[in-house]
């Protein structure tokens, strides 16, 4: 064993003469340890809402979907696209047409998005999930039937199963506007409503409605065209894989969006708030291992006899500065490693016991905050603290050593 690292290692937990360094040690071993913890808990938590809102995503969003880079609309019968759906990884398709449109229910009115979809869609989906009411199935015959968010449902004043129609009124598509008489510019169509959805997200809940495709390509004049092509992959299938090798099939202009990528801007926002936090967490860290200077500088006071015994017996000055640096890299190393355990049972006791309550209404989705430990996070925050630690009682000890053990 390492001469330096053996004397470090009895200094470290052997008795002290004087109880106030044992104190310190115990002290600085505890602030590494809290601010560990507290790191790893903040980011298992932040996860945990991150696996929230993807799994209320993933309810409505496909894995993976292929729109234009250009334009609103494309024709989805072309050879490429055929090559895409014989593909092995690829369990179902379905054709969507997607455009903005205004709901009209006797003389309230409201913008929308209108989302046409085939019969895969419900299959691609868990849109029977979402029912808030009503039924999941769209109708076409004897008339069309529609699927409302449940916050464009308040803002209309109508609910599913209402015995009147709604009307929706979108611009034609090559035509112009005639100010003259401006009704004759648009395309009206109306439809029952079959169902309402929840699913928590306000983007959906406020704005969209889903309809057949065949109304939406009569409202927005499209023969064959959709806006975008929503596919679902085998179970076990890799995401990664399938979508590069979908958008090599589909060439430069398309793009092929996984789920993340499709809702993108709340990722990036729950991942800028995620290592944010870190930062912060961390310069509290490294205050925490300065205590360790204070603990060293005790020490290396109280074993002056023991170096000068040791300087005696041939031990040069740099074996002499490594004892202390091995000290103090184990008090960091100590109370990383306990912060990690903490932070991790801590996290355990939260997923099956939910000790903390978000509140005590009925607004939120869940009772407890969601919490998701990623090894990959640990590895991380132990990698920066034990680096933190190691930096910070290197010019410390040097200094310390010059001082008091010439």
């Amino acid at each position: 064993m390492n001469l330096s690292f053996y004397i470090a290692r009895r200094y470290l937990f052997a008795k002290k003469s004087h109880n106030a360094i044992n104190i310190i040690s115990f002290i600085a071993v505890c602030g590494v340890a809290v601010a560990t913890m507290a790191t790893v808990c903040t980011m298992s938590v932040l996860n945990g809402f991150q696996g929230l809102v993807s799994g209320m995503f993933s309810a409505f969003d496909p894995e993976l979907k292929i729109s234009p880079v250009k334009g609103k609309y494309f024709e989805p019968d072309s050879v490429h696209f055929s090559e895409i759906r014989l593909l092995p990884e690829v369990a179902m398709v379905s054709k969507t047409l997607e455009d903005n449109a205004l709901l009209v229910y006797r003389d309230r009115q409201a913008a929308a998005v209108l989302k046409g979809v085939d019969e895969n869609f419900e299959r691609l989906t868990k849109i029977d999930s979402l029912i808030f009411d009503g039924q999941p199935g769209l109708q076409t015959e004897p008339s069309y039937t529609t699927l409302l968010g449940l916050g464009l449902s308040g803002r209309i004043g109508v609910n599913a199963g209402f015995v009147f129609p709604l009307e929706i009124i979108a611009p034609k598509r090559k035509e112009r506007v005639n100010l003259a008489n401006p009704t004759a510019s648009v395309n009206r169509e109306y439809c029952y409503i079959g169902g309402i959805f929840k699913t928590d997200q306000q983007v959906y809940d406020e704005n969209y409605m889903i309809v057949p495709i065949a109304m939406a390509r009569s409202l927005f004049d499209c023969e064959k065209e959709v806006s975008a092509l929503e596919i679902g992959l085998k179970k076990g299938v890799s995401v990664k894989s399938a979508k590069a090798k979908i958008q090599k099939i589909a060439g430069g202009n398309f793009t092929v969006k996984d789920r993340y990528e499709q809702q993108e801007d709340v990722y990036k926002m729950i991942k800028i708030e995620k290592w944010v936090s870190f930062l912060m967490l961390i310069f509290i860290l490294l205050i925490a291992v300065f205590n360790t200077i204070g603990s060293l500088s005790m020490l290396i006071i109280e074993k002056q006899d023991d170096v000068r015994i040791l300087r005696n017996m041939g031990a040069g000055k740099r074996l002499i500065s490594r004892i202390f640096l091995f000290e103090g890299w184990m008090i960091s190393a100590l109370g990383s490693l306990a912060g990690i355990a903490l932070g991790v049972a801590i996290c355990l006791g939260q997923q099956h016991f939910g000790w903390l309550k978000l509140g005590t209404g009925s607004n939120f989705i869940i009772n407890a905050y969601p919490v998701a430990v990623s090894p990959a996070d640990l590895l991380i925050v132990l990698c920066v603290s034990l680096t933190i630690g190691f930096l910070s009682v290197v010019y410390p000890v040097h200094y310390l050593s010059k001082r008091w053990l010439e």
